[in-house]
């Protein structure tokens, strides 16, 4: 209790007060003894905590959750170490904090920084064994959900996974285009366990386009059977056989197979056609009627072949969402006629929405922009039965192309009379032609009803497709949110004579939408992706509208 008291500066008696105000009168003419004589025993207590001498009281951590460190110190006034004193003093470095506390501090440290913070002492570099610290890592940057004690049960420590797996190759983890010429492609590389897996996404089998997504593994690392990081190539129908993965560049990587003949069948190409179009297509070749769409699926068959022991990839990212879009941006598969089943991405870009190819075929490739739509331009629909005629709606699209080509017209011909203008000195040159298209298109543009501030959407409204128009899915839906103008990009062979046709753009729901195709006379739905892709969202806008104009670039 006296030991209380003193601590406290509270006394039980009279008596104890008296002493207390004696002591206060002293402390004027003792207090630079003091201070000195307190930097000179915390010095010293900092070098045997942190200089790992025999003196150092540091107990050795191992990978268990918290160990015990040293014992409580106090110093008393004449500047010497009471090692029986009732509590220790206040900390006056991070080194003399208890070490439960030190290891809740360092486990909210990035692993980045946890190797310089061994560099500090030796303390440091033995609390950081503590598996706690690692476990959290895991699980933070990574996503962990596996319960890492039975990880750990194993015979692979938390700090182990992260150092020799989940680190060196954080950086091809999230979404990954392949390099396949025209077809594009899209991988996820995820972490699941002891695995590093990449995952490659199939599209559903042609026409049935609100099935969910198929997926197959490309490659996988792991320390299932030691503890350090091995490749494997998940490709052929063998079994996981050795592999390699290179970092060409940032964003950037490739795989290797180092053990082909795995991908090989003892039936020769014959078979690995046959068993390849039962997984790409769902059907034999004799269940494809139609020759063009054989010779298609053949010509895939070959190109693709090519790239089965070597693949580089390229990162993309899925597209931000703002309040003011016109529905939840992200990925969607896609119909596309004899090129069965596409994957594009839906970005909103101010008041126009775009959807890019991630896989592609040899008349639009992957990469490119297939569908532009003005969302300042809408298209109100007729009644159902003028909807049946092909004329009417050709009429309705068709009018509000030539007003935007009027419009561009106007607007170019007004910056030449502008600059004509100033040429000449013309100081009433504002108020000519120039100023006029200026005044025209802001009233245009605040006159016609943009993007909607909120993502809900209107009243659905009666919807069906004109004779005439072919359409993959004889089932789709037959009521509609919102209509507007737009642009689909068609090509011929090998991507030549590129072209923007008008056509109606066509919001169905929240995760779906069509697109009328005037001039080919066809109609592709498109369904949401709702799979979960990891590490996948863009930083920033600016990053996704790099990686867009990047993607063009590939296949241009």
């Amino acid at each position: 209790m006296a030991v209380c008291a003193r601590l406290c500066g509270v006394g039980q008696s009279r008596r104890c007060r008296r002493r207390q105000r004696n002591n206060q009168q002293d402390q004027g003419s003792d207090s630079d003894m003091d201070e000195e004589e307190g930097e000179r025993i915390v010095g010293q207590k900092q070098g045997d905590v942190c200089g790992g001498g025999p003196e150092s009281g540091v107990a050795t951590a191992g990978p268990s959750d918290a160990g015990e460190y040293g014992s409580s110190h106090h110093v008393n006034r004449a500047g010497s170490l009471n090692r029986t004193a009732a509590g220790p003093p206040h900390p006056r470095s991070l080194a003399e904090l208890p070490p439960e506390l030190l290891v809740e501090i360092l486990s909210l440290l990035p692993g980045t920084a946890l190797p310089n913070v061994a560099l500090v002492c030796k303390k440091f570099r033995q609390i950081l064994n503590t598996e706690t610290i690692w476990r959290r890592r895991c699980i933070e940057e990574f996503g962990m959900k596996e319960d890492l004690r039975k990880i750990e049960a194993g015979g692979v420590s938390s700090q182990e996974l992260y150092v020799k797996l989940l680190h060196p190759y954080r950086h091809i983890l999230g979404l990954w285009q392949p390099d396949i010429g025209p077809y594009g492609g899209l991988l996820n590389v995820v972490v699941d366990g002891l695995f590093i897996i990449g995952w490659m996404y199939l599209p559903p089998h042609d026409p049935r386009v609100e099935d969910p997504m198929r997926r197959r593994p490309l490659f996988r690392i792991h320390m299932w059977e030691t503890k350090k990081a091995t490749v494997e190539c998940m490709y052929g129908h063998k079994g996981p056989h050795k592999g390699d993965i290179q970092t060409v560049k940032k964003d950037e990587f490739s795989t290797k197979c180092n053990q082909t003949d795995h991908h090989r069948m003892p039936g020769g190409r014959q078979e690995e056609f046959r068993t390849w179009l039962e997984e790409e297509w769902g059907r034999t070749l004799e269940e494809i009627f139609h020759e063009h769409m054989q010779e298609l699926i053949l010509m895939k068959f070959i190109y693709t072949s090519q790239y089965d022991n070597c693949l580089t990839y390229r990162r993309i990212y899925l597209p931000p969402a703002r309040p003011s879009d016109l529905l939840q941006p992200g990925l969607f598969k896609g119909t596309y006629g004899s090129h069965g089943l596409e994957i594009v991405m839906l970005s909103f870009h101010g008041t126009s929405a775009r959807a890019t190819k991630l896989t592609g075929d040899p008349n639009v490739p992957a990469g490119q922009l297939t569908l532009d739509i003005d969302l300042n331009r809408p298209v109100v629909l007729p009644d159902l039965e003028n909807q049946r005629k092909i004329e009417e709606l050709s009429r309705l699209v068709l009018g509000v192309h030539e007003e935007m080509q009027r419009e561009v017209e106007q607007r170019a011909n007004g910056s030449s009379a502008t600059v004509s203008g100033t040429a000449e000195g013309a100081c009433d040159g504002a108020s000519g032609a120039g100023g006029m298209d200026i005044d025209r298109g802001a009233c245009s543009d605040s006159c016609q009803p943009g993007p909607s501030s909120s993502t809900s959407l209107p009243d659905a409204q009666p919807f069906v497709l004109p004779l005439g128009v072919m359409a993959r899915n004889e089932v789709y839906p037959r009521t509609c949110r919102k209509c507007f103008y737009g642009t689909g990009l068609i090509a011929g062979h090998g991507f030549t004579s590129p072209e923007r046709t008008p056509g109606l753009f066509v919001l169905f729901d929240e995760d779906r939408f069509g697109f009328i195709w005037l001039e080919l006379k066809s109609f592709s739905l498109y369904s949401r992706l709702t799979d979960h892709l990891a590490h996948a969202h863009a930083p920033n806008m600016e990053r996704f509208e790099a990686m867009l104009h990047n993607m063009q670039s590939w296949t241009s």
